[in-house]
């Protein structure tokens, strides 16, 4: 099962987990440092649900082996980046990607898939929507096989000062 989605609305971050321990109760309380992510998560698990509720029967259950996750975040598009030649800026404010995906790969988590450690691939990328489009998130979650994954070459031997490794 190939699931791909869409979620309307500006992304937000998994922020810090806080724990703070009132006087007089056994165990701490676990916070979010942002208070919003869980509404962004509740979309994310929304629209996962109605695109399973589109695929056919037979592909509606739970994926329960390795899992690719692809991602790209379209962000709120400032100002000062409307005009025609800085159409092409990249996004490089906050929130930073990982923080994103570690939102959207929770969110999907017990609807998609069991728990987000079955994520063994992950295709992120951010950027700043059209001047026409709303920011969104177009999500994709495929099975892979997890054992040849993206290849990435080593890094050369460092130089040392008389010029020879």
């Amino acid at each position: 099962m190939t699931l791909v989605f869409s979620v309307y609305g500006v992304a937000q971050p998994k922020g810090n987990m806080r724990a703070f321990h009132p006087k007089g109760m056994k165990f701490p309380i676990l916070t979010d440092s942002n208070r919003n992510v869980k509404s962004w998560s509740q979309l994310v698990a929304q629209a996962a649900s109605e695109a399973i509720q589109q695929l056919p029967e037979h592909d509606r259950a739970v994926m329960t082996g390795a899992v690719r996750l692809s991602v790209r975040f379209f962000m709120p598009r400032p100002k000062k980046y409307t005009t025609k030649s800085r159409l092409q800026a990249p996004c490089i404010t906050m929130p930073d990607w990982d923080k994103l995906s570690r939102a959207v790969g929770d969110a999907l988590s017990q609807v998609v898939y069991r728990d987000d450690s079955q994520i063994v691939e992950a295709v992120v990328t951010k950027q700043y929507c059209a001047l026409t489009d709303a920011p969104h998130a177009d999500i994709r979650v495929e099975p892979t096989a997890g054992t040849s994954p993206i290849s990435v070459p080593p890094a050369p031997l460092p130089l040392f000062a008389g010029g020879t490794v």
